[in-house]
């Protein structure tokens, strides 16, 4: 080869070389190495040849090139143009196939690190999102994982560092900014913190909840970093309480000590816990580990109940901790998340010693005093356990249960809670039909109530109505319930109120699952319309106005028990809630049987009850007032006896109004058709006011329905 091509053939492979180098550069991740390959390269396409290095590649003047004869010859600048176009239009290509290939292997490494992560392996978590990370570098989920992971492991300066990078591969990451913010929070950087769960609200405002929660707990964490430097001041100043609560719980730390050492002790340092600085110097002290790790003291709790002693231990303990938590939400929450402890609570609810489970249902309470300690047992410990345990307070006549059924009222409250039950009420359903299978001559009447209302509130939800009237065993235990408070009306008053409640949650599934059910509530629910009671009364025919329609059945029984003339009389006797119950059971009997079409004209001759109700802003009861209104058109004469009155303008109003209930203007429309083919001369009038377009109008309902 001569000299000359040697030379050429060098400063083409330096040229590629540096071609190479410049795309790299331009597929670089940091912004400031990308602009200058750019500039490099468009200097390279716009410079002439002679203005460009001498050791760039150039072809030579007796150099041969092939072509076809016809191809006009282009310059150097044209050719190394084209050739550099075409080098990167190949090795974009060639990206776009080593990038499809690297993001199937960085998923695998993703999953394969998520595995790990579920395990506990952080490590090895660690090294499967770095391996993802070395495959595609831009893969932000692989930076908040590693994050995540470096957490657990305690290492927040690098869980920074990968959400940071995160949010250079999206700046609305909220994930990154979340574990950013816990980061922060970890390093006791508070103000970043907070500016990183506020900026996860500007991203998303519909995290307000979360963002709410994540803020209060730096509240929390810095109020306990203020309150443990102020407790260390006053420890190293020689305070004598504050050195006095050291040395206690140096002292309780000895271990295989005799019980009543420790029993002791425990009362003495109870007794110090007189403000903030003694009950952040137990936490800081390793107070709860002295405790809750003792051998000796945790053989007693397991024992409790055959010694005295052990006894005594065990309620000097939960006296402790309930003076340790008080106004002291940092010391409640190392309380409920330390396992032996949070795990231990809802057991000592139920110990076979009454005083430990007093003690232990007032530390409950104590904790539920805050919606952050309300979250905290919510959140960590065992609520089906803690469930079984509130209600077994049932079988106490004194206070207790009250204040038990106060601490599940408590938690019901929160939607936390409530997504809860939601989520396990299939573990949750035998908790309470136990609950409804208790004698109620044996059980706090008052606390039965409360849990009652609870479980009524619950039932109002879609999803646990059908949950709850789907279980045979549930529904019998209501029944149960029911005929028990039957037996003794006056003592179980309020038992059944609420348990109506429930009830009439159940019936609003339709159909419901067992017209052998309905049929056996509806007959309890017709012997209660007999009650003196108001409320009964009006829970009764709710119950009823929600059944009948699974059965013709239903509806003969409730005819034959004078169920018309009593609804008549509610109706009479006025309120809206009675009302609205009672003119639909009004609706349903004259809908299914001409007997109780006439018992209404006959109970009501000028149906001054229902035309009464039509002036009504319930829709609902409208719309049925005027459905019962036209069924019992079909009685005769009954239309005759309404000439005197304005029935004709004020069905015709109903009719054309825009209520948001389309049945006020679709019944309304049906009671004229039938009121003016009853009795022609209405249909006279019907003319005269240009009714006949109204009622034309509201066919489009008729066709719908």
């Amino acid at each position: 080869m001569a000299d000359y091509q040697e030379e050429d053939l060098q400063k083409f492979l330096k040229n590629v070389d540096e071609i190479t180098s410049l795309i790299q550069e331009m597929n670089s991740d940091d912004p400031a190495v990308r602009e200058k390959a750019v500039l490099e390269t468009e200097k390279r396409l716009q410079l002439p040849e002679g203005d460009q290095e001498e050791d760039e590649c150039r072809t030579t003047v007796n150099k041969t090139t092939i072509s076809p004869p016809q191809a006009p010859m282009k310059d150097a600048d044209q050719i190394n143009t084209e050739a550099f176009l075409a080098s990167l239009e190949k090795d974009a290509k060639e990206r776009a196939k080593r990038r499809r290939e690297n993001k199937v292997l960085a998923y695998a490494l993703k999953e394969k690190g998520n595995e790990a992560f579920v395990r506990g392996d952080y490590e090895t978590a660690i090294l499967c999102y770095s391996e993802g990370l070395e495959k595609l570098k831009d893969m932000k989920v692989l930076y908040t994982n590693r994050a995540q992971a470096y957490i657990k492991l305690g290492d927040y300066r690098k869980a920074l560092v990968d959400c940071d990078w995160a949010l250079k591969c999206d700046e609305k990451c909220t994930k990154a900014y979340f574990h950013m913010g816990k980061a922060h929070l970890a390093l006791k950087n508070y103000s970043e913190s907070r500016e990183c769960y506020q900026k996860i609200l500007e991203i998303n405002p519909q995290l307000q909840t979360q963002v709410k929660d994540y803020l209060n707990q730096v509240d929390l964490r810095e109020r306990a970093d203020l309150q443990e430097k102020e407790a260390q001041e006053s420890l190293d100043s020689g305070k004598n309480s504050a050195v006095t609560t050291k040395n206690l719980l140096e002292t309780l730390s000895k271990p295989d000590q005799i019980p009543l050492f420790y029993a002791g002790g425990i009362e003495i340092l109870t007794e110090m816990m007189k403000d903030c600085t003694e009950r952040t110097l137990f936490r800081t002290n390793n107070g709860f580990s002295i405790i809750s790790e003792n051998e000796v003291i945790r053989r007693c709790f397991s024992t409790a109940g055959k010694d005295a002693v052990e006894e005594t231990v065990c309620l000097s303990v939960l006296r402790l901790w309930q003076a340790v938590c008080s106004e002291n939400e940092e010391n409640q929450r190392l309380l409920v998340l330390c396992p032996d402890t949070g795990g231990l609570l809802p057991s000592l609810l139920t110990s076979r010693v009454p005083a430990i489970r007093q003690q232990s249902l007032a530390l409950l309470l104590q904790l539920t005093q805050t919606e952050n300690g309300r979250n905290l047992i919510i959140g960590h410990l065992d609520l089906i356990w803690l469930l079984e345990a509130l209600v077994s307070f049932l079988d106490f006549s004194d206070k207790k249960a009250n204040l038990a059924m106060g601490l599940l009222t408590d938690l019901a409250l929160q939607e936390r809670f409530q997504v809860w039950f939601q989520t396990s009420l299939p573990d949750v359903l035998p908790v309470l039909t136990g609950v409804l299978k208790r004698d109620p001559k044996v059980t706090n009447i008052s606390a039965l109530c409360q849990c009652l209302a609870i479980m009524g509130n619950f039932s109002a939800e879609a999803a646990a109505q059908r949950q709850m009237s789907a279980s045979e065993d549930f529904r019998a235990a209501c029944l149960g319930l029911m005929a028990k408070c039957e037996e003794n009306a006056d003592l179980f008053r309020d038992v059944m109120y609420a348990l109506l409640g429930l009830v009439m949650n159940l019936c609003l599934q339709s159909p419901l699952v067992s017209e052998v059910w309905a049929m056996e509530v509806s007959q309890k629910c017709l012997s209660l319309l007999n009650s003196q009671d108001g409320g009964i009364l009006t829970r009764a025919a709710g119950v009823l106005s929600r059944t009948l329609s699974s059965s013709l059945k239903i509806v003969e029984e409730a005819l034959r028990a004078g169920v018309v003339k009593k609804m008549i009389k509610f109706l009479k006797a006025g309120g809206q809630t009675a009302s609205r119950y009672a003119v639909k059971i009004l609706a349903i009997c004259t809908n299914s049987y001409h007997e109780a079409r006439e018992e209404v004209i006959r109970l009501d001759k000028k149906l001054g009850v229902l035309m009464q109700l039509l002036d009504s802003e319930d829709e609902i009861l409208v719309g049925n007032a005027a459905l019962c209104l036209g069924n019992c058109m079909e009685v005769p004469r009954a239309a005759s006896s309404l000439l005197s009155t304005d029935i004709v303008p004020v069905l015709l109003k109903l009719a054309g109004s825009d209520a948001r209930q389309t049945a006020v203007q679709l019944n309304a429309g049906i009671a004229l058709g039938k009121l003016c083919t009853a009795e022609p001369r209405f249909a006279a009038l019907l003319r005269e006011l240009h009714g006949m377009e109204i009622l034309n109008s509201t066919m489009k309902y008729v066709e719908s329905s």
